[in-house]
């Protein structure tokens, strides 16, 4: 349907150049339409191209793409005991990107269900809980958004000669919308011994979306990085940092 509307206004916008041009143009006497034909092809009187018509744009690489880093205790021991037996789940707030509280229940529904699926037990909170997984959720602007701009523009030229005016246009029709601001979302999740404080398992996961996309919600975007994080639990990337052996 845009495409159609969009063609319709560069149509009505060249219709009524051309009449203009046709109008306004002027011609010697004695030079009647044997003459004007031939000045017409070489560029008098109607010289203008017809309306370039945009409504496509390229894609932005960064989007949708999900970025995840995972580092894993050097003690054979703790390792032993991920995955297995309760656990609870918090968050972190502060100040700067971190988000608000409504967020940050989502990012915890997300992380349970995928803590189950590495074989957690988070249905019993009246059990002693010996591990502890502590989420940041934080978020960034990668690329502000861009600003409204009028849907048509060009350029036009006036040349005049020997028998009349001629008009050159060009007309650019315009019709993607703004693109709205390209935002990373970064999940952390560290599981700690509760009594000791001690990093068994720590990771981040990040995902640039754009903001307002109907398909990206923070539903999704929880679920998608939580799902990334916890793929093939434990495996890691590397020692966690301050538990080299």
């Amino acid at each position: 349907m845009k495409k159609l509307e969009g063609a319709a206004i560069a149509a009505g916008i060249a219709a009524m150049l051309l009449a203009s041009s046709t109008a306004q143009a002027q011609w010697g006497p004695g030079y009647g339409r044997g003459w004007g034909g031939g000045y017409r092809g070489s560029g008098w009187g109607s010289s203008f191209d017809s309306p370039r018509v945009n409504n496509s744009r390229t894609h932005d690489s960064r989007e949708g793409r999900v970025e995840v880093s995972r580092f894993v205790s050097s003690d054979p021991a703790s390792v032993a005991e991920l995955g297995k037996g309760p656990v609870s789940v918090e968050s972190e707030s502060g100040d700067g990107p971190w988000v608000e509280a409504s967020m940050r229940r989502t990012f915890e529904a997300a992380i349970v269900d995928a803590l189950v699926g590495a074989g957690y037990d988070t249905l019993h909170p009246d059990v002693p809980q010996p591990q502890i997984t502590k989420l940041k959720i934080s978020r960034q602007v990668l690329t502000p958004a861009e600003e409204k701009r009028s849907p048509v523009s060009g350029t036009a030229a006036i040349e005049t000669g020997t028998y009349g005016t001629g008009y050159g246009l060009g007309i650019n029709v315009d019709l993607t919308k703004p693109r709205s601001a390209l935002v990373s979302t970064r999940l952390d999740a560290r599981i700690v011994e509760k009594d000791s404080g001690k990093v068994l398992w720590e990771g981040y996961a990040t995902i640039a979306t754009r903001e307002g996309d109907g398909k990206w919600s923070d539903g999704m975007i929880a679920i998608k990085l939580a799902g990334a994080l916890f793929d093939n639990f434990p495996k890691a990337d590397a020692i966690a940092p301050g538990n080299a052996g």
